[in-house]
């Protein structure tokens, strides 16, 4: 019985194959003319014959003689800078120059020192990073009950790691925190 179906399935798909062989297109004349193949231009204007290296014969004579090379195209000298600049720019200039000078914080790095819940602590791992490291800022907050201690004040991440690794060797459990940091103005 199945054999019988097969045989009806495909005795009924034949027509319809043989109308969609009948309805596709038989020339490429059909075809857009703007998927053609253009063709391109290889040629350049330029004469860069001066720029091509000349390597010496074992006669050492040059391989190409130097006057059947064409001659050189002879271009305008460019004009000089002047170095100046002019009102406007300075004007803008000046005002961003006043206005970094305003500035007093930055997105930069401090090395938390100290994260618990005792004062004396706090206390004295301070005392020892500031008399190893007197130069080093040292801010200690407290947000009861906790007690953080911040060591630093570092505006991109590398320095950060150094300081870091210098506050390490007395707080092992020392960590780098993304914070605002207070940019130092003195010359």
């Amino acid at each position: 019985m199945t054999l019988r179906l097969r045989n009806a399935v495909l005795l009924l798909s034949l027509p319809l194959l043989a109308a969609c062989a009948a309805s596709a297109p038989t020339t490429r004349a059909q075809t857009p003319a703007d998927t053609t193949r253009k063709p391109v231009a290889t040629a350049t204007t330029d004469d860069l014959t001066r720029y091509r290296p000349v390597f010496t014969s074992a006669a050492g004579s040059p391989t190409p003689p130097a006057a059947a090379r064409p001659a050189p195209l002879v271009r305008a000298p460019a004009p000089a800078p002047t170095n100046q600049v002019n009102a406007q720019v300075e004007q803008r200039l000046r005002d961003q120059a006043f206005t970094n000078q305003n500035v007093k914080y930055a997105s930069g790095f401090r090395v938390r020192a100290y994260l618990g819940l005792e004062r004396d602590q706090v206390m004295s791992i301070r005392r020892q990073i500031i008399s190893r490291y007197p130069d080093e800022t040292d801010y200690i907050t407290f947000k009861q009950p906790v007690y953080r201690l911040y060591i630093g004040d570092y505006i991109n991440k590398l320095d950060a790691a150094r300081g870091l690794a210098r506050v390490r060797q007395f707080v092992p459990r020392a960590e780098l925190e993304p914070m605002q940091v207070l940019l130092d103005k003195t010359p």
